[in-house]
């Protein structure tokens, strides 16, 4: 391969996979970017990082300053919301490599004539870039360094702090190099931190025994707000299966009056496009939605991707199942727990393109016609990573403001792996982090490792924890807490 560059640019971070992921910010947070930036030789060496929203039509430049061992480093801030591209540019600076060994040479009392002769030319050269009392300075340089009869004055001039500022604000980029692009995406503030409340809809209703509805919601809305909480969530709202369906405690047969499990989704009354009956309607769950937001809270619908037996998906798109040879799907379970009442979506279906539109839909419904901002994605490690980053990816073109929360029972590779796809958070219930050293590890392994890329940092200080609490008005009204681990 030829290529004349005489510029090395290695080890640029951060980056995430070589490239393949957007590291995350947070609007108004800094990317603070290093690289090993070096070349044969003495030569000085200049280089910048030049970066731009995807909006922008012009780069902006940030110059890096050195550390040791040929490392640089510089930082620039991001202002937008939005993918932000970035990559390192380097090059021989001549200019500052005159000034550099002319000033040996003096400080060596050499006779520098043919230098400020030399000089002369590097001066012109950036004469046309400066402003008027820079073009007045560099004027007047030029002419003493012609000029024999005005050697000393040349000599001042040649090594003022003024012509080395206009060397490095104007550079000439003399065999430059360039490193790959790298991305940057950029969320608002509430993707770095936020509290939720949960409740269950259904069990909101005043009256003991009655099922609630969407009206009952509203009611319990200022009370959530007096708390400080700043995000509603809700189990599934849609129409709950009834083949299959699941009667208390688990029990495999329904009794009369038994409502089943939200996350059975799907019935004669409609799939994840509707709403329960019993709760209300659409327009019922859009005041809801509008009247939470006056009150400075978010609703965070549920967003999973399962099916009950009579979801009218199982009619329309059976090739959307797995069916086994006795013409049955089989049910999910995780043993030993079993769950009779959902059928998995089977993604590697033939029809996957047409499944994967589909499910975007479901997604951008709810956005677009109830403006939900804030998905809580249920079990996202059990279908395909790909289609995730796909998705959110889809998703943010038209709405950046939209968040995904992974709820994600699973090992801290495959989180790590969801928060590089786009999820803007995550929490798990770390059955295997448990004593004062694991946790302090993991703490670790979030600061100080490549993860600080992908988890969200703010004034140096990475926030681990909020508070998720759950009013689990199904289970005798109890309230309890879970840990909320922001994975970004």
């Amino acid at each position: 391969m030829q290529h004349q560059t005489r510029i090395v640019i290695e080890n640029v971070l951060p980056q995430l996979d070589g490239g393949a992921f957007a590291i995350k910010r947070i609007i108004g947070q800094k990317v603070t970017v290093t690289a090993d930036v070096f070349s044969d030789g003495h030569d000085v060496i200049e280089c910048q990082v030049k970066y731009k929203h995807e909006k922008d039509k012009k780069w902006q430049d940030v110059r890096m300053r050195p550390t040791e061992n040929d490392a640089w480093t510089a930082e620039f801030q991001v202002e937008k919301q939005g993918n932000y591209t970035y990559f390192i540019e380097g090059w021989v600076d001549y200019a500052l490599n005159w000034q550099h060994g002319t000033e040996r040479k003096i400080q060596d009392n050499q006779y520098v004539k043919s230098e400020l002769l030399e000089g002369a030319e590097y001066v012109k050269a950036v004469q046309k870039l400066a402003d008027k009392d820079e073009k007045e300075f560099l004027k007047k340089a030029a002419a003493y360094f012609v000029d024999e009869k005005e050697y000393d004055k040349a000599i001042e001039m040649a090594m003022s702090h003024e012509l080395t500022a206009i060397f490095k604000k104007y550079p000439i980029l003399y065999i430059e190099n360039k490193s790959a692009e790298l991305q940057v995406y950029v969320d608002r503030k509430k993707a770095l931190f936020s509290t939720w409340y949960e409740f269950f809809p259904r069990s909101a209703s005043p009256v003991e025994g009655k099922h609630g509805t969407f009206k009952d919601c509203e009611k319990l809305l200022p009370r959530v707000a007096e708390m400080g909480f700043d995000t509603l969530y809700f189990p599934p709202i849609h129409p709950i299966g009834e083949v299959n369906r699941k009667g208390k405690n688990n029990a495999t047969n329904a009794e009369p009056g038994d409502v089943g499990s939200p996350w059975g989704i799907g019935s004669q009354y409609g799939g994840h496009k509707a709403t329960h009956p019993e709760l209300g309607s659409i327009e019922d769950f859009k005041s809801l939605v509008k009247k939470a937001k006056s009150l400075g809270i978010e609703v965070a619908m549920d967003y999973a991707l399962q099916a009950a037996p009579d979801h009218p998906y199982v009619k329309d798109f059976p090739q959307w199942f797995k069916w086994r040879p006795d013409g049955t799907v089989q049910y999910a379970e995780n043993p030993p727990k079993k769950y009779q009442d959902i059928q998995p979506i089977y993604f590697e279906s033939a029809d996957w393109k047409n499944l994967w539109k589909e499910l975007l839909d479901v997604a951008l419904f709810w956005i677009e016609e109830c403006d939900i901002k804030v998905y809580r994605v249920d079990n996202p490690h059990t279908k395909p990573f790909y289609f995730w980053g796909w998705l959110i990816a889809e998703i943010k073109k038209k709405h950046p403001d939209v968040l995904f929360l992974a709820e994600a029972f699973t090992r801290p590779k495959i989180m790590n792996e969801l928060a590089k796809q786009g999820f803007s958070q995550s929490y798990t219930y770390f059955t295997w982090r448990n004593s004062k050293a694991e946790l302090m590890e993991y703490v670790t392994e979030l600061t100080q490792t490549e993860q600080k890329s992908f988890t969200v940092r703010i004034s140096g200080r990475i926030h681990l924890i909020s508070i998720l609490l759950l009013y689990r008005t199904e289970t005798n009204r109890c309230t309890y807490k879970s840990t909320f681990w922001r994975q970004r």
